[in-house]
């Protein structure tokens, strides 16, 4: 039976094998070695009795139509050079590592029952940081896991991805008028203009769109913000944090004035640390920080750090939790 008849395995757990072809014959090398023996390829020791690294074949000329053997209790299965990496990692990387390791694979144009599982459980198998699904015209993209775990005023302790739109959704204002009266909050994008993206979300994930309670802005006092409460939060803006990793416009004490900036939003989400090029689409969005009494921070088009009057129309490029 050749290779290609083979079923592909996604899974791998530290009983199997791997049979790998050399000019020695077929040899077995288990799975968790055969780990550091890839870490290890440019070593010139031996990492299977009795076979040099020079007489495997195929080890150093891999292509995505190569296939490797994996020996299992249901017998030989093949998977795909190009998944064989990845899946070793799903089978053995610690979930905290997910958020660290840049996959960017297509999960498909619906969320499978399998997927739910693997969230839900707190395994995330099968979830690496930037893997997307691709509904309708939008690619929703996972920045980030568990981000805001344990925090809220009552403490958010269900597993969950994080998700953002890879482009804004739509553009709209944060308000009518250049104010910022009663701060994210009290926006007409906080009240009305965000809908349409919960709508959006919720045609792609239903009721796994989870809510969590974040600390938010609704008070500004001369420019500053003021004042911030708790409250129930599925779908919000992202803010300066979470894009950069710092506050930027923002405004900071100045030694009488401590503004109202508590936050449980308070690291850079993890997609934008690994690979930092997706922070900018080429279009203008929307954060949720006040800068003044006229402004909010935007990340501007030329990927830049920016702010904008609220009665200007930018995008809408919300973040939310899945689980």
């Amino acid at each position: 039976m050749k290779i290609t008849d083979y079923q592909k395995v996604q899974t791998l757990d530290e009983s199997n094998i791997v049979l790998i072809d050399g000019n020695n014959g077929t040899k077995t090398i288990m799975v968790t070695d055969f780990i550091k023996s890839l870490i290890g390829l440019t070593s010139s020791q031996d990492f299977i009795s009795g076979v040099n690294l020079s007489e495997l074949t195929q080890i150093n000329t891999l292509s995505a139509d190569d296939k490797l053997l994996i020996g299992t209790a249901a017998g030989n299965k093949a998977i795909g050079a190009d998944d064989a990496l990845f899946a070793i990692l799903d089978a053995f990387v610690p979930k905290e590592q997910r958020r660290m390791i840049y996959r960017g694979k297509n999960l498909g144009s619906v969320i499978t029952e399998d997927q739910k599982a693997n969230i839900k459980n707190g395994t995330f198998k099968g979830f690496f940081l930037g893997d997307y699904w691709s509904i309708g015209s939008y690619t929703w993209r996972i920045v980030d896991f568990d981000y805001w775990y344990n925090c809220g005023d009552t403490a958010f302790t269900k597993p969950y991805l994080v998700i953002m739109p890879d482009k804004p959704l739509y553009n709209a204002q944060m308000n009518e008028t250049n104010i910022t009266t009663g701060g994210y909050v009290g926006s007409k994008m906080y009240k009305e203009n965000l809908s349409q993206a919960k709508t959006l979300a919720a045609s792609a994930f239903g009721n796994l769109i989870l809510t969590h309670r974040e600390h938010l802005t609704n008070a500004v006092t001369n420019g500053y913000p003021s004042g911030g409460s708790w409250y129930d939060s599925t779908l919000e803006l992202p803010n300066e944090i979470m894009m950069y990793g710092s506050h930027v416009f923002a405004p900071s004490g100045d030694g009488t004035i401590i503004p109202n900036r508590y936050t449980i939003s308070k690291t850079q989400l993890a997609l934008f640390s690994v690979v930092p090029k997706l922070i900018s689409n080429r279009a203008t969005f929307w954060l949720r920080d006040v800068v003044s009494s006229a402004h909010f921070a935007v990340v501007g088009g030329y990927g830049n750090t920016a702010y904008d009057y609220a009665s200007n129309s930018s995008g809408v490029r919300p973040v939310f939790a899945i689980g």
